[in-house]
């Protein structure tokens, strides 16, 4: 590469020849073509061919090796959706998708808010053994998806689990009530129901082993953009009258935005698809009103064997998770608009 002159004194690279950015240009292409291998392989394959599916009849009678392929039937598996005529019972498309857009809603919310009040306690500088706090509230990460649905479920359990034992010791004792032998799992009748908009006391069981499980790495990310905030920014707040209300408000909460926005969306995504809580926990129940898209979606495989309608179904999810990401990512966006 040579240099010109651009004005006297100044001496500033000259551009690269065509035939060096072409060189560079194939050069990242083959750092890229193993990526690409891979992904066209374990992703982009098996989406067309699940969209192929989804407009057929594809069934066990297709899984074997010199079977023969599958009728196209149209349209007729996404109406079969739509119109709720799958052999699942009670099953309600329009109702599982609102309960798990309120699900995912929720716990998100409860997720960020928690987090950040915990990391905003544990911030303070003079609190004795911070990181023994900080290294045990990440704890509920580790334990494996499975186990904690099957701890929290015999928590909930009606006759020897340790949330009604905890009742009856507690409030019982308190207001002298009958012993509590509540069946938070299977309690039929919806605690709230407002057309699809159903909540039974299952849901709250499901909530408070997810809360459990989700605050920690939201505390995490918290705690990382509080270290991040100079201090002379809160000195010069204090110099200037702020109380600890504007402080919060002025100083640390743009601080938290960039960090937490973006990981509360990643959390909206991942609790929208969170399929062991549900399957295991709850079972889905009762009648269903538990039921999330993801473990339909798994109940049509597993259960039913209708992959074409499964494969439909998680087209339907895909678009939905899809204008979700690009709404959120509009909201950010704003957000980050807003705060400059």
């Amino acid at each position: 590469m040579t240099a010109v002159a651009a004005s006297p004194g100044a001496i500033v690279p000259a551009r690269p020849s065509r035939w060096r950015r072409a060189r560079d240009t194939r050069t990242a292409y083959l750092f890229l073509l193993p990526a690409l291998l891979v992904m066209a392989i374990i992703t982009f394959y098996p989406l067309v061919f699940q969209v192929y599916m989804s407009f057929t009849d594809y069934g066990l009678k297709n899984l074997a090796t010199k079977a023969p392929a599958p009728d196209v039937v149209g349209f007729d598996n996404y109406l079969r959706i739509l119109n709720n005529d799958i052999v699942i019972p009670n099953f309600d498309f329009v109702r599982i998708l609102v309960f798990n857009l309120w699900w995912a809603f929720s716990n998100v919310v409860i997720h960020v808010v928690l987090g950040v009040a915990i990391a905003l306690l544990l911030n303070v500088p003079r609190l004795r053994f911070r990181r023994f706090w900080r290294s045990l509230y990440i704890l509920p990460v580790m334990v494996p998806p499975i186990i904690v649905a099957t701890v929290w479920r015999n928590m909930f359990d009606p006759q020897n689990g340790a949330v009604n034992q905890i009742l009856n010791g507690t409030v019982g004792v308190l207001f002298k009530l009958p012993p509590v032998t509540l069946d938070w799992l299977n309690y039929p009748n919806p605690i709230i129901a407002a057309g699809p908009f159903v909540l039974p006391l299952a849901y709250f069981g499901l909530l408070a082993a997810n809360v459990w499980l989700g605050w920690p790495l939201n505390s995490v990310v918290a705690t990382g953009a509080l270290q991040a905030i100079p201090s002379e920014l809160y000195e010069a707040a204090a110099m200037d009258g702020a109380g600890p209300w504007q402080k919060f408000k002025n100083v640390t909460l743009p601080f938290l935005r960039p960090a937490m926005l973006p990981f509360a969306i990643y959390g909206f995504v991942v609790t929208f698809n969170l399929f062991y809580l549900s399957y295991f926990m709850s079972g889905g129940g009762p009648f269903g009103q538990t039921e999330l898209l993801v473990t339909t979606a798994y109940r049509l495989v597993a259960e039913q064997k209708l992959y074409g309608v499964a494969a439909a179904f998680a087209v339907f999810q895909f678009f939905i998770l899809l204008a979700i990401t690009l709404i959120t990512n509009r909201l950010a966006k704003a957000t980050a608009s807003f705060n400059a």
